[in-house]
């Protein structure tokens, strides 16, 4: 018999399915069923005069397909998924070559000019020092 939890979470193109194949059923005959499997092969018994076998095998079938769909789509996804994580991995590794790059760069600056380096320090600090001062002042 078919796997009741894909029937219930497949039923609308279930029932799109089975519509197509027995157009006897209505709109007020599947609704209701909500994927119960015994109540769709009772109903469609009795709207088509089909057999019970041929019934559940053609459920089987249908059933069989959604969850492959379902099944195929999650492999998408999660292929998707793998390829996001690995280009993020490949970012984050050239964002920290780059910044090892800028930080050796600056250790060789200041080893190779070591008054220059400091004279930079220095008024890099009194900016610092003047926009903090007018920054409280201003309050």
């Amino acid at each position: 018999m078919t796997n009741q939890q894909i029937l219930e979470g497949n039923w609308n193109e279930i029932k799109g399915k089975l519509r197509q194949k027995w157009g006897q059923l209505t709109d007020e005959d599947l609704p209701q069923l909500r994927g119960e499997a015994d109540q769709i092969v009772g109903i469609i018994q009795r709207k088509t005069g089909e057999a019970r076998e041929a019934i559940e095998q053609y459920l089987e079938q249908v059933s069989g397909s959604a969850a492959s769909a379902i099944g195929t789509a999650a492999g998408a996804v999660g292929g998707y998924a793998q390829h996001a994580a690995e280009a993020v991995q490949d970012t984050a590794r050239q964002a920290g070559d780059q910044v090892r790059a800028g930080y050796d760069a600056t250790e060789r600056f200041v080893r190779e000019r070591p008054a220059q380096s400091l004279v930079v320090c220095f008024g890099a600090g009194v900016i610092t020092g003047v926009v903090m001062a007018l920054l409280l002042r201003s309050r």
